[in-house]
């Protein structure tokens, strides 16, 4: 049970800095800064602070222990379809292999907090 709490605990840390605390501070203290990942792609900028919202909202639906179940579920899969569409949105258009890799590989710490997350509610 300790373990599982570990493992959650570490790979969802690294889920709010990635997609909660650096997209909102980038937004708060650099807002110039906020739109340069999706611009480049062809969004406009009220798409990122869209996103940046929803980001944050997400992470803090995942990382607070009393959420409700069915909101946890709605976050990550929120995240997931966030992080699914900025790989495919790299390889379509910058076709950067680093662009396209980093998405997939939060994709995959995403669902090591998703799946320890469920171990977690089924046995405590």
């Amino acid at each position: 049970m300790k373990r599982n709490k570990i493992i959650f605990w570490v790979a969802t840390t690294i889920i709010i800095l990635w997609e909660g605390v650096m997209p909102l501070s980038a937004l708060l203290f650099s807002p110039e800064q906020a739109t340069i990942g999706t611009r480049p792609l062809g969004y406009p900028d009220y798409f990122a602070y869209a996103l940046i919202i929803c980001k944050v909202l997400g992470v803090l639906a995942i990382s607070y222990p009393k959420a409700p179940a069915k909101l946890k579920e709605w976050a990550y899969a929120g995240l997931t379809f966030n992080l699914i569409f900025a790989f495919i949105s790299h390889a379509c258009v910058d076709q950067n292999i680093g662009f396209m890799l980093m998405p997939l590989v939060v994709l995959g710490i995403l669902a090591v907090s998703y799946r320890y997350n469920i171990k977690i509610q089924n046995n405590g």
